[in-house]
């Protein structure tokens, strides 16, 4: 028997994600890309590694996700984000979640039962608190490279806290504190703890907590952080920036698996 291959793409405002799974749900390819301008162009590269990666078998079905998801083209189907980071999640930890994804530029939480079924979800787009951006935006200001950010806020005594939530009011906060005295390593985790209280004020946590998205993806010590300052137990996927795509993937192989039977 030929094992047939499934494909989700998740078109995000900072980066495109790409998945290749196989029958059994196993991901074998996969690629990770800027969305820079053109979207439909990444969303095809992106793909294009992906399957590359896995051996270049042709999907039998793709799903597109994500901020940009009406850009990829041949998708058989096209599908919130919301509803792929759920299944992407619930595939990986299958119990009742929270799951929290910080991505570039937004923030969702997303609450399912035992059963993999959403109860509820809350979207942050209003400010980019709490997300890839305002990270980016300090590190900028600190002068630091974003990959150290991470590990400077782990050399802190004691995290000094911002008051400001805003990226712009709360980079100028950290500058002028500096010149004040205070450590570049105890802002930067006030920064990071800044991050956890925005996630913690939008939604009620229960279950599991599973964090995923490219914030948790390069700078792992917001995972502690959650975990320390809400006392609830927190995952993350071995690939957390993956799931959105996984979660469309899993959903094209349902759809596959559906037409399939209504062809017998």
């Amino acid at each position: 028997m030929i094992d047939s291959h499934y494909a989700g793409v998740d078109v995000g405002s900072t980066t495109t994600k790409a998945v290749i799974i196989n029958d059994g749900g196993i991901m074998i390819g996969s690629a990770t890309v800027s969305s820079g301008t053109d979207l439909a162009s990444a969303a095809g590269e992106c793909l294009k590694q992906a399957l590359d990666e896995a051996g270049d078998p042709a999907p039998s079905t793709l799903v597109a996700t994500g901020y940009g998801r009406t850009n990829v083209a041949g998708a058989d189907q096209s599908v919130t984000e919301i509803t792929c980071h759920g299944r992407g999640a619930y595939h990986t930890f299958p119990e009742a979640l929270t799951i929290v994804d910080s991505g570039g530029q937004d923030t969702k939480v997303i609450d399912l039962d035992m059963t993999g079924r959403r109860r509820s979800f809350r979207m942050n787009r209003k400010c980019s608190a709490g997300t890839g951006v305002f990270l980016e935006e300090i590190a900028r200001r600190l002068e630091v490279p974003l990959d150290k950010l991470d590990e400077l806020a782990r050399s802190s005594k004691r995290a000094a806290p911002l008051n400001s939530y805003c990226t712009v009011f709360a980079s100028t906060e950290m500058l002028s504190r500096i010149r004040a005295g205070e450590p570049l390593e105890d802002l930067v985790l006030g920064a990071y703890e800044s991050v956890i209280r925005r996630v913690t004020e939008m939604s009620q946590l229960r279950g599991t907590v599973v964090m995923t998205g490219g914030v948790v993806a390069f700078h792992p010590i917001v995972a502690e952080i959650m975990e320390r300052e809400t006392g609830t137990r927190v995952k993350v996927p071995p690939e957390p920036q993956l799931v959105g795509a996984l979660g469309a993937a899993l959903i094209a192989r349902d759809i596959a698996r559906k037409q399939d039977v209504k062809e017998d």
